[in-house]
């Protein structure tokens, strides 16, 4: 039971570190993983590869769980010693969720899956400026379309928050405005 707690750990972070699909992570080799540069290769969607950088701690957690396993192996594995499938990938993301939902009430209406973990990445990169050509190439998507919904979605946000602030921010402004006129106004922008 602990191995299987630290692995599915390893995976979680896995996860959100990549943005990798489910079919991806039950799919990844030890071979695959490059754990001194650090990064894993992804075998995605049309056979498609793609290399996506880890964390440090992404690294060292997959490098103590692989252990001395053999590079054909699956990185991760149930208590048998079989891959992990997908929709064993799907089952331990919804009862982690599950867990996390008793703690964190906010997450009882939510669907997670692994594809919200995914999309978890891509805003979280978006948010910290990464440019969407890098984001599509890092999701493995093969049009900036595809990519696009997440620039569009932070752009929702960003309205959202802005429209919060609107109106007290205006009623100040045209409130000095008023008192000293037009150049006032200038001067406050």
């Amino acid at each position: 039971e602990d191995n299987q707690g630290f692995r599915d750990y390893a995976l979680l972070l896995f996860l959100y570190n990549t943005g990798a699909r489910a079919s991806e992570a039950s799919h990844l080799r030890i071979g695959d993983l490059d754990l001194r540069s650090p990064a894993a290769t992804l075998h995605g969607k049309g056979r498609r590869v793609r290399l996506c950088p880890l964390w440090k701690l992404t690294a060292s957690t997959l490098r103590q769980m692989v252990g001395n396993r053999p590079a054909s192996q699956e990185v991760f594995i149930n208590r048998y010693g079989q891959p992990l499938t997908r929709y064993g990938v799907h089952t331990l993301v919804k009862r982690h969720a599950r867990r996390a939902a008793l703690t964190t009430p906010t997450l009882r209406s939510k669907r997670l899956s692994p594809h919200t973990i995914r999309h978890a990445t891509a805003m979280a990169l978006v948010r910290s400026g990464v440019d969407i050509n890098t984001i599509r190439i890092w999701l493995g998507h093969v049009s900036l379309q595809t990519t696009n919904i997440y620039a569009e979605s932070d752009l929702e946000m960003k309205a959202k928050a802005l429209t919060q602030c609107e109106a007290p921010l205006l009623g100040s402004i045209k409130r000095r405005a008023s008192q000293k006129g037009m150049m006032g106004f200038l001067n406050l922008l």
